[in-house]
């Protein structure tokens, strides 16, 4: 993370908020018994898996945006 210098500063409290909320659903994910087992109602929710994986999606679009590459890793005007 990095902080913001050169007037991204929506960029760096978007990225704050998301890797927040990136922990909560990590810490929020069900436990295994000591076993290893899942009980059957602490079954990983697809749709909680889902939001992870867009956060997770979010949060590198937000560094790719801070680094000021573009998508296919050149500066921008590179060419």
């Amino acid at each position: 993370m990095t902080t913001p210098t050169d007037g991204n500063e929506l960029l760096y409290e978007l990225e704050l908020e998301v890797r927040t909320e990136l922990t909560q659903s990590e810490t929020g994910q069900s436990e295994q018994d000591p076993d290893g087992a899942l009980a059957a109602e602490e079954l990983v929710d697809p749709d909680a898996v889902r939001y992870e994986v867009n956060l997770r999606t979010l949060l590198g679009a937000i560094e790719v945006m801070e680094d000021g590459s573009q998508p296919d890793g050149h500066p921008p005007g590179a060419r």
